[in-house]
């Protein structure tokens, strides 16, 4: 199966580089590239790509908020974050906008190459040298396994199962298909996970769920 690819970034010889990398996997196709934001939403419509490469800073609309806007259009995309802001603030914004990975662009080829393929089967990529920051950002004081094991007694066997899906890096819309329920009834089943737990956000989730075991 080849992996549809479109590129947005605003500088020409990157964007050159990056086709080049990835059309010489038997795997990887670009089907697209972009120089701005709204000709990124502009092909998101006519190329429906599999996966968004898109450069934090461009003309026009943020990465962030350009992730949000092609979240709403193609909801079952994958965006992948290539910026050389090696910031956790920023890390922090971009997942919770709806991306699926975030590289720093002194990354190696292969690196990115992994990441397009880890994005693209529905999981969370972040380049290792940025792992350690997004955890000591979101969690200074994890909790401990004595009182985890105590507050994953009070779910339900529906949230346990949502609650997986999200720490596989699942969005809302592919929880709902896997399961054959509503993606307001996910919504519902993550607002408790949230009140539950004591958490405060999708990315809070996932790594309750791995740090804990719950992925075994």
């Amino acid at each position: 199966m080849t992996i549809r690819i479109l590129i947005a970034d605003d500088h020409g010889v990157i964007r050159a580089g990056l086709q080049a990398l990835f059309n010489a996997e038997t795997d990887l196709e670009v089907v697209g590239e972009a120089a701005d934001s709204h000709t990124t939403l502009r092909l998101a419509q006519t190329l429906q790509p599999d996966v968004f490469l898109i450069d934090l800073s461009m003309p026009g609309l943020s990465g962030i908020e350009l992730t949000q806007r092609l979240k709403e259009v193609q909801p079952n995309a994958h965006v992948l974050i290539l910026t050389a802001h090696e910031d956790d603030g920023l890390l922090r914004e971009t997942i919770e906008a709806g991306a699926s990975g975030y590289i720093v662009k002194r990354a190696i080829g292969s690196e990115l190459v992994d990441a397009i393929r880890t994005v693209h089967l529905g999981n969370i990529y972040v380049h290792p040298t940025m792992t350690r920051a997004l955890l000591k950002d979101f969690y200074p004081e994890p909790p401990s396994e004595e009182s985890a094991g105590s507050l994953i007694n009070t779910l339900t066997p529906r949230e346990s199962e949502v609650l997986k899906y999200i720490a596989q890096g699942y969005t809302n819309r592919q929880i709902a298909t896997s399961l054959g329920i509503s993606v307001r009834t996910v919504e519902g089943h993550r607002a408790n996970l949230v009140d539950k737990l004591g958490l405060q956000s999708r990315v809070d989730l996932m790594r309750y769920a791995k740090e804990f075991g719950l992925l075994e």
